[in-house]
């Protein structure tokens, strides 16, 4: 069965945004910026939010601009013909490689599990993991870490009143001082 899988950049206090609803302090550096590219190689649908895909949507275009370097240019490759399934009440429309959900969550993933393929079901963007997590759907979270403390904002975590067991599968330290954790939902 696919995995679902739940990653964004953290601050340390566990916040996607600050306060303001910035995450200026997560733009990664090219060392970060690659594990990406190679995190979604193993990726066969993303699922997201209103939000994540309006932030998003900025690589529909990007290439035309013709500022990118290699490494933007190859993401721009991988993500934009990528299957994206954007969940949105005030959407009525969007763009490229991207649909509008039909259901909700649980219904979505259970359709796309059900689907051939061996690339993971990625997740973007707290207020739907937070969906899914409540639903018990998240196999995996993987965060990376970033060294600051924004003091409130949008949190990684849903914060709810269910405890979830994770295993540690696997970490990584970056020059940056940025720490990538990767854990599996202990079923």
């Amino acid at each position: 069965m696919r995995r679902v899988t739940y990653s964004m950049n953290v601050s340390l206090d566990g916040f996607i945004v600050g306060p303001d609803g910035g995450f200026d302090w997560g733009a990664p550096e090219a060392e970060v910026f690659r594990f990406w590219i190679d995190e979604i190689r193993g990726v066969d649908v993303h699922l997201m939010g209103r939000r994540l895909y309006e932030t998003m949507l900025y690589w529909e275009t990007a290439e035309q601009e013709g500022s990118l370097d290699d490494a933007e240019l190859e993401w721009v490759a991988l993500w934009n013909p990528l299957p994206k399934v954007v969940f949105s009440n005030t959407l009525s429309a969007v763009q490229g490689n991207a649909r509008l959900a039909s259901g909700g969550v649980a219904e979505e993933i259970e359709r796309l599990r059900a689907e051939p393929g061996e690339g993971e079901i990625a997740i973007g963007g707290a207020t739907l993991a937070a969906e899914a997590a409540a639903a018990d759907l998240i196999d995996e979270y993987r965060t990376m870490v970033y060294p600051v403390l924004v003091g409130g904002g949008i949190p990684y975590f849903p914060r709810n009143e269910r405890r979830v067991e994770l295993e540690l599968v696997e970490t990584r330290r970056y020059g940056s001082r940025v720490v990538y954790l990767r854990h599996r939902v202990v079923r």
